[in-house]
């Protein structure tokens, strides 16, 4: 968006009002229609500051789909759906579905949804696994250590899951993690890593054969930028892969035409596809047929074609289902399915990164300018990039004090976030359901309780 150091030019921010003019404006309003928002009195019960009736039945405020995107209402209609065709079809439902999704393919529902989210071919994505395991897997086939190049980079403050995986993953290959791993910090006094520090490590070190960054940092919300990393590390020789978890749903990607070799993403944050919700994966096309590497292979892998022959010879598919090992679970499968559908009604993540931009810029404007003395006496921090383009829709707020008491006091109020210990509450207004309306509320609430917690900034 290239007016956004404009958007809110002449506006008092500060004024409600200006919240409702907004989101009158929006034309994405309507899909928050379609999404179950919790009530004060669900999510926050007897800890609530009120206790009317009326109080409580009202929504509360959700910033909080980095961590577990809200649920569209649909997929109670669709996950209800597969309960009768089990009921009434039994073992027939994987080829004879009364609602026309076959269990045996139930998979190629989703993939060209993901497709057109992470800017790939549909041969180059699947809806497979969880996360992790989806990680392990990848390295499996792309880290191929050789004694000059045998090491993997990723972010000292990666997911801690990441840093579990890699290490037992060196350690099953006979490398000491504590040289096989190598992890790039921030400068110190800063909060975001520089595209520049990254690539000078890359260049240094010869033996990186492997670089598996975050698409975004959980911690900060920083964007890394996929395209410039992934371009230069192919240069000096090293595979590239990315963890997506907090970027599918959120950002644009153009995978394949960035070249990355792999990546993998969870569906439970952005993609509201339900807790634990079945991961994805991608592979580059150019992988599609290559049958010279290793991998982690299973029965749902085979060609789709014989896969039920049952032969003992594996004909792996083409392209990422050729990477898949079990049958998908199939309710996790369509409550994905059920959360891609509304991506198609917002006309794609163009739009809906239109708005989150929008979304973002009025939460950081909002915040200073009702919080400066607090930002002052350094109460608070910002350490998501201020650079809207280089961040996605989350804003993670440093409270190097008394982030627990802010956390709880946001929590009565019916504001519902996240903190990361020790010090960071993330606050994430997510375009599909969230409204100006919601970050404004949200930091009135938050004005509240830093009054409560600092009565004299």
């Amino acid at each position: 968006m290239n007016n956004m150091a404009d958007f809110f030019e002449g506006k008092d921010i500060t004024d409600i009002r200006t919240a409702e003019s907004l989101d009158a404006q929006d034309t994405l309003a309507g899909l928050r229609q379609e999404f179950a928002i919790p009530t004060r009195g669900d999510v926050a019960g007897d800890k609530t500051v009120e206790a009317n009736e009326a109080y409580l039945q009202e929504p509360c405020t959700y910033l909080c789909g980095n961590s577990l995107g809200l649920m569209p209402k649909q997929t109670r209609a669709l996950v209800n759906e597969e309960f009768d065709a089990w009921s009434r079809r039994g073992v027939e439902g994987h080829w004879n579905h009364p609602y026309n999704r076959p269990w045996a393919t139930v998979d190629e529902q989703v993939k060209d949804h993901l497709a057109n989210l992470v800017g790939a071919k549909p041969v180059e994505v699947t809806a497979m696994n969880t996360l992790t395991s989806n990680l392990h897997s990848m390295m499996t086939t792309f880290f191929r250590p050789t004694q000059d190049r045998y090491k993997i980079m990723i972010e000292a403050k990666a997911f801690p899951s990441d840093h579990y995986a890699v290490h037992s993953h060196l350690e099953a290959r006979g490398i000491d993690p504590t040289v096989g791993m190598v992890t790039i910090a921030p400068r110190a006094g800063e909060y975001n890593l520089r595209t520049e520090d990254i690539l000078k490590l890359i260049e240094e070190d010869k033996n990186i054969a492997l670089v598996m960054l975050s698409g975004v940092q959980y911690y900060t919300g920083q964007f890394f930028d996929i395209p410039t990393i992934t371009k230069f590390a192919h240069e000096k020789g090293c595979v590239v892969g990315w963890d997506l978890a907090h970027a599918v749903g959120n950002v644009p990607l153009q995978l394949h035409e960035w070249q990355v070799d792999f990546a993998c993403w969870c569906s439970y944050k952005y993609l509201n596809s339900g807790a634990g919700g079945i991961a994805g994966l991608f592979i580059h096309e150019k992988y599609a047929k290559d049958t010279s590497r290793p991998r982690l292979a299973g029965w749902w892998g085979n060609d789709k074609e014989n896969r039920f022959e049952m032969s003992p010879v594996f004909r792996p598919s083409e392209g990422a289902s050729g990477y898949q090992q079990s049958n998908p679970n199939v309710l996790a499968t369509i409550s994905l399915m059920s959360s891609l559908q509304m991506y198609e009604k917002a006309g794609g993540i163009q739009a809906l990164r239109a708005k989150s931009l929008k979304l973002t810029l009025y939460l950081e404007k909002l915040l200073h300018a009702t919080l400066e003395s607090h930002f002052k006496a350094d109460h608070i921090r910002i350490l998501t990039p201020s650079d809207p383009e280089r961040r996605g829709c989350q804003l993670s707020l440093e409270f190097p004090e008394r982030m627990m008491d802010v956390f709880d006091g946001l929590h009565a109020q019916g504001v519902i976030c996240d903190e990361r210990k020790p010090t960071v509450i993330r606050l994430a207004p997510v375009p599909l359901y969230n409204s100006f309306g919601d970050v404004y509320r949200a930091v009135k609430c938050l004005e509240k309780v830093m009054g409560q917690v600092y009565p004299s900034p």
